[in-house]
């Protein structure tokens, strides 16, 4: 069986969530990490994770809200992070992409979670665009560790994560025939990868296009099982096991 380490599952995505667990699990998913973004979503994944037993979840502040937050979000994350459901601080980090104007808000916004994680021993989910070189310097001054999330950089830029004591978050992006994810996955040990499909985002193929579930992980796992020579049943129980070190569940 599988973990999906990052999913949003949320009702804004999804009328029954309930059906997605339920369709995950006849596809060899069994645990799900579901990842807060904003103020309403952190206080949904509060919620949920209450009510599935196979569900854990991470709350934080995505870059793409770093014009629109407040400090009482912040205190509501500070406020949760002793719930034994709740096992990292995440979705953080910096994006780019669109601009850059707000990119001294965003770094100060990435910083005072890194310092709350920091401050509770408690890991990290790492959305990092566009963003690479601020990415790293700024993870070097806190003592923390986690996930990069949906990484797509260089094999260079993988290794220095993992130096830094990072897992690597693989998605249905490695299975695009133009991404080059597969080529920097295929050099990195097992012992650094977890598995995610960033429902509803990133189907992976033959379904891109289509809204995502965690019932995809086995469409990722099938391909890197492939990629790395390897069958299902030693995929899971590595990938697994790299998440229960990091999150001691």
């Amino acid at each position: 069986m599988f973990t999906d380490s990052h999913c949003h599952l949320y009702k804004e995505y999804y009328d029954d969530i309930q059906g997605v667990l339920n369709l995950s699990k006849e596809s060899k998913v069994n645990r799900y990490i579901n990842n807060g973004c904003d103020k309403s979503t952190n206080e949904e994944v509060v919620s949920l994770v209450k009510k599935y037993h196979n569900m854990y979840g991470t709350l934080g502040i995505h870059p793409e809200y770093v014009d629109q937050y407040t400090l009482e979000d912040i205190k509501f994350i500070s406020d949760n992070i002793d719930n034994p459901k709740i096992i990292a601080i995440g979705e953080i980090g910096l994006d780019y992409h669109y601009t850059k104007v707000n990119r001294e808000k965003q770094i100060d916004l990435f910083e005072l979670q890194l310092k709350m994680a920091e401050e509770n021993n408690i890991p990290v989910i790492i959305h990092s665009r566009e963003a690479t070189l601020d990415t790293i310097n700024i993870l070097k001054k806190y003592n923390v560790t986690g996930i990069i999330h949906s990484f797509s950089g260089s094999l260079e830029t993988a290794k220095e994560y993992i130096k830094m004591g990072y897992l690597i978050g693989v998605n249905g992006v490695i299975t695009f025939k133009n991404s080059n994810v597969k080529n920097v996955i295929k050099e990195i040990p097992l012992e650094y990868i977890v598995l995610e499909t960033d429902s509803p985002y990133l189907t992976p193929e033959p379904n891109r296009g289509r809204q995502n579930n965690p019932s995809h992980i086995l469409d990722i796992a099938k391909f890197v099982g492939d990629l790395k020579n390897i069958n299902l049943d030693e995929l899971s129980k590595i990938t697994n096991n790299n998440i229960k070190k990091l999150f001691n569940i």
